[in-house]
């Protein structure tokens, strides 16, 4: 037993999370209800200890009290536990404090506290409760403060909810709450609270901020005699992480880059040292100047000058509807309409590569797009003949033997340099995809065009899958051990080598560089872990119609691509001659070349495969030295920070162990904001919505047809089970997910743009395809039966 004025923050394992939080609160002089803890010893005794906990009783005066949950997984930076154990009001008597401690342990293995700690990777073996006893307050009002606006994330707002009587009507959702948001401006004198209270809890708020160093989820009461009581104080847990403080004035917005490579989770400290380099210098090769910056894990790129650009900001909402989509457009033409983004006076080059370099790159693109344009196979001949060169060069040399040569071959790759070779067939496939609908307003639909870009030939992520469906259909006498066998099992057997030969060997050396969010450096590639394709080969062995065969769906769509080509051909020289013929000339051109769009990542990939090679070689080393507790920590570290590891012996462990810990934690986000503001605001929380139908979900239809089936939502392909015809949902989709869309009958996802790699894989399958949709991992739920619309951009409960 102890008092809760003796409890403090280093007291979790012997008092939970909760008492060690009102100890602190009541050190800093807050008002806390008195009260006592009784600790995990006794839980973990099993043994009530009534005679302690009466005398306890007593000593607090008896009376009613609040019994409340502490176990040692509450009130954490990153886990609250907010309503999933026990708290019991107004308790009165020594026997109904003794049967309301039992209930508070009890609480620690209800179903739902159980579901929340497995949902966040905390060992249940590990847990503990501590139960705190309070002195009741009997409150005229009560509620919740929280010293950040936890709906937009902004920071310079607080958000107070209050009720008459007890708070837990609140946290409960039982009444209709009162709602402020305290923004600095004069509060109207409505509800239960009065503009000086609201101050109060805005003081209140301020203070606890500035103490914990981190927003303050507060809940607190006002009792009969107009004194505040502070109830609990902790961390809120939802909020996405600040962007960095620049130092410049005024405020910043941020457009998330990952979901551009169909990323949203976090990139390993290694592969976002390389990372920021390699999009900024991708956009300073198109006369582009943009910071990268990490926030929360995530890549995002500060387009503020940009937006305040006289020069750019007219184009900007269009320049982001190849790559980054009618969300992130939506956004934009919201930040543009905001007073504070206002075109700054005079010429801004700010954002905008020097005029001389901007001339240099526009000659270089209009050359490289007309040559193209003119001889697309000769093009196409002369990128796969670079691809090939850079796989080449990407080895590393014979006779690296030490950590320190290793990590000079590491710094001197350059993963963002491709040859024009490469760079303008892909800008030119795009391009002649894209310009058609422009062209054909008035004569063709979206779904139209995207049926004639289906079935697209020269993507080599298309051709990996279908190798894959070949190696497959190869399996033979081995179907059932594929079939049976989990795929984590079967890729450690191939990777012992007691795998029978089944041709995954051949598969590995064509696209072992690949692998799910493989523009991160810091994750293994599928020669190093292909439990993702032994998972895709078991749902490819699961197909039993023919006519669902990816090779057939593959053939079939660039049979109807062809068809509606000459189709819409004839009717759009009929009806527009001139624009017509151009639109013609470049959806055939569009046939030739956007295929190309996946093979410039792909070469890239070679680079960055050796480079991880090498590091992981480094990683021995570190951890031979004992600077490393395992080799793949490296992948934790920066280049330079490896460099004072090699080079001055410094011990990173207790920094690794750091950021894993942040890095599992933001592995669980399921959302991560489109565009952010300095402030912290979500922009996309502040737009108006579109009100839906009931029953339907819309987003942007990114590949023609129509098509009912269960819904099946992934989070991790690796693990996946994609029956025939299942509808796949998720957030969103790299190249390597692309070994599930063969099976698929349909995609939705919470991202992307229609030119972005999953609906362009999605067009060239025939599989409808709707993309933006919000929150399409949440409202939906596999099994449901869903119809996918790629006309309308809707999906549909059934």
């Amino acid at each position: 037993m102890i008092g809760l004025s003796e409890t403090n923050p280093d007291m979790v394992d012997l008092v939970g999370g909760k008492a060690a939080g009102l100890g602190e609160l009541i050190r800093q002089g807050e008002r806390v209800p008195p009260g006592f803890c009784v600790t995990t010893e006794a839980h973990r005794s099993g043994v009530v200890p009534r005679a302690e906990i009466v005398e306890a009783y007593e000593r607090l005066g008896a009376g009613p009290v609040a019994v409340r949950s502490s176990a040692t997984a509450e009130d954490l930076p990153d886990a609250s536990f907010a309503g999933q154990q026990d708290t019991l009001l107004n308790v009165t008597g020594a026997a109904e404090l003794i049967a309301a401690i039992g209930k508070c342990w009890e609480s620690l293995h209800s179903a739902r506290a159980v579901a929340y700690r497995d949902a966040r990777d905390i060992d249940h073996q590990a847990v503990w409760m501590a139960v705190v006893v309070q002195r009741m307050v009997t409150p005229e009002v009560a509620g919740v403060l929280f010293t950040a606006n936890p709906l937009t994330g902004c920071r310079t707002e607080m958000m107070v909810d209050a009720v008459p009587g007890l708070g837990t009507a609140v946290v409960d959702g039982a009444a209709v709450v009162d709602h402020y948001v305290l923004d600095g401006s004069d509060q109207d004198d409505e509800g239960c609270l009065t503009p000086a209270r609201l101050a109060e809890l805005g003081g209140v708020g301020e203070r606890l901020q500035r103490h914990f160093g981190c927003p303050q989820d507060v809940e607190w009461a006002i009792d009969r005699d107009g004194a505040l009581w502070l109830l609990q104080s902790r961390p809120i847990t939802t909020l996405f992480p600040l962007p960095p403080d620049t130092g410049k004035p005024g405020p910043r917005v941020y457009l998330e880059f990952g979901h551009v490579q169909g990323m949203l989770r976090p990139v390993t400290p290694m592969g976002m040292s390389t990372l920021t380099s390699q999009v900024a210098a991708m956009l300073a090769s198109f006369g582009i100047r943009v910071d990268i910056v990490d926030i929360g894990g995530r890549l995002y790129g500060d387009l503020t000058d940009l937006a305040r650009s006289r020069s750019t900001r007219k184009r900007l909402v269009k320049l982001m509807a190849v790559d980054f989509g009618p969300r992130a457009q939506a956004v934009m033409r919201h930040v543009l309409a905001d007073p504070r983004f206002a075109p700054v006076g005079g010429r801004s080059g700010r954002g905008v590569a020097a005029r001389g370099s901007s001339l240099r790159t526009a000659t270089r693109a209009v050359a490289g797009i007309v040559r193209t344009l003119a001889r697309p196979d000769a093009a196409r001949i002369r990128m796969f003949d670079a691809i090939e060169q850079l796989r080449l060069r990407s080895a590393a040399p014979d006779g690296l033997r030490s950590a320190a040569e290793r990590l000079r071959f590491v710094r001197a790759q350059d993963p963002a340099g491709n040859a024009d070779e490469i760079i303008w067939p892909i800008v030119t496939g795009m391009l002649a995809a894209a310009l058609p609908a422009q062209l054909l307003k008035g004569v063709a639909g979206s779904d139209e065009i995207n049926t004639v870009l289906g079935g697209m030939p020269h993507n080599v992520t298309i051709e990996m899958d279908l190798a894959l469906w070949r190696l497959a259909q190869g399996a033979g006498e081995h179907r059932q051990l594929l079939l049976d066998t989990p795929p984590t099992e079967l890729a450690a057997r191939h990777l012992r080598g007691t795998l029978p030969d089944i041709g995954l060997a051949a598969f590995l050396d064509a696209y072992g560089h690949r692998g799910v969010a493989e523009v991160d450096l810091g994750v293994p590639r599928w020669d190093e872990d292909p439990t993702p394709v032994f998972a895709a080969v078991a749902n490819y062995l699961r197909v039993a119609d023919p006519e669902q065969a990816p090779d057939r769906r593959f053939a079939a769509a660039a049979s109807a691509a062809e068809a509606a080509l000459h189709q819409l051909v004839a009717r759009a020289g009929s009806r527009r001659p001139v624009r017509g013929r151009i639109a013609g000339f470049l959806l055939r051109r569009a046939r030739s070349l956007a295929g190309l769009r996946e093979a410039g990542k792909f070469a890239g990939l070679y680079r960055l495969r050796e480079m991880r090679r090498q590091l992981l070689l480094i990683g021995v080393d570190l951890t031979g030295a004992g600077l490393l507790d395992q080799p793949d920590d490296i992948m934790f570290l920066t280049v330079e920070e490896v460099h004072a590891a090699v080079h001055r012996n410094l011990d990173h462990r207790d920094l690794v162990a750091a950021r894993k810990a942040v890095h599992r934690r933001e592995l669980r986000r399921r959302t991560v904001p489109v565009a952010l503001l300095s402030d912290g605001t979500d922009i996309e929380t502040v737009l108006l919505a579109v009100p839906a139908a009931d029953g339907t979900l819309t987003g942007v239809g990114a590949a023609a047809g129509r098509v009912t089936g269960p819904a099946r939502v992934v989070h991790d392909p690796a693990t996946a089970h994609i029956e025939p015809g299942d509808i796949l949902v998720a957030a969103t989709t790299d190249p390597g997910w692309t070994p599930l869309f063969l099976t698929a009958g349909a995609l939705v996802t919470e991202t992307g743009a229609v030119m972005a790699h999953g609906p362009t894989v999605a067009r060239e399958y025939g599989i409808p395809a709707v993309i933006c949709v919000p929150d399409a991992t949440r409202k939906i739920s596999t099994g449901q039966v869903v119809t996918v619309d790629g006309a309308t951009g809707t999906v549909t409960f059934t």
